[in-house]
């Protein structure tokens, strides 16, 4: 009788895997990118160092122009040149003194002197890069007087303004969870417990585990939270009848 123990306590184990279980999760933050350099040119100033936060639209990081600035004030130069002659030349088809071949010539050359600039102008643009969101610097790939090239990583940067909760929980329990149930989770880094409601679940339940990726967002601004904590989901399906 002494050795049926074991078999009984591990066949209670398994009868109650779902609110016995512990469910981990992670803090994530709502959007992260990669900044790349859209211009080959050198890193005159990196505005915000890694760690450092910055709000959207502040310069983050900006490049030595001065040949793509000089290029674009030439564009502009021809423009300028290319505008006068049509006009001196509309009025000298008026006068018959000129053929409309000349005048659609200089039409042309007109618009080819304003996509230019146009073009000109918008390199120069890519000469600062802005901040797409608030947010903080994740890591620092470049530095000062560094030449990149186009498509090389800058920075990675991240929105952790709302923070979301990414775990995984039982197929079954789809029957009663869903999106705007509420609930908490304990961060170990805290050691405090913060109010989350469930936003997303995921398109596909796993057939092995016959599990589900679902997502929640932290209620509130907690400035001691950061992405990348771990943490226990205070969760558990509602008490049979």
């Amino acid at each position: 009788m002494k050795r049926a123990a074991p078999a009984i306590a591990l066949l209670l184990a398994w009868a109650l895997p779902a609110q016995a279980q512990e469910l981990r999760a992670q803090l994530s933050p709502r959007d992260f990118t990669t900044l790349a350099a859209e211009i080959g040119a050198k890193v005159e100033r990196i505005g915000m160092r890694e760690g450092e936060r910055f709000r959207k639209g502040d310069i983050l990081v900006a490049f030595d122009c001065s040949i793509q600035r000089a290029q674009l004030a030439e564009a502009r130069a021809a423009l300028s040149a290319a505008e006068k002659t049509v006009a001196v030349n509309a009025r000298l088809l008026e006068l018959q003194t000129i053929g409309k071949l000349e005048n659609d010539v200089a039409l042309a050359e007109r618009d080819k002197a304003r996509a230019r600039d146009v073009a000109a102008g918008t390199v120069v643009g890519k000469c600062a890069i802005p901040a797409p969101f608030e947010g903080r610097v994740v890591e620092q790939k470049v530095r000062s007087q560094q030449f990149v090239q186009p498509g090389q990583a800058l920075l990675d940067v991240l929105d952790d303004s709302m923070l979301e909760l990414d775990f995984v929980v039982p197929s079954k329990w789809l029957v009663w969870l869903k999106p705007g149930h509420g609930f908490q989770v304990a961060i170990d880094e805290t050691a405090k417990t913060y109010p989350v409601k469930l936003t997303r679940v995921g398109a596909r339940i796993d057939p092995v585990s016959q599990s589900v990726k679902v997502t929640g967002t932290i209620g509130g601004h907690f400035p001691e939270l950061s992405a990348g904590m771990s943490g226990k989901v205070l969760l558990a399906p509602p008490a049979g009848p």
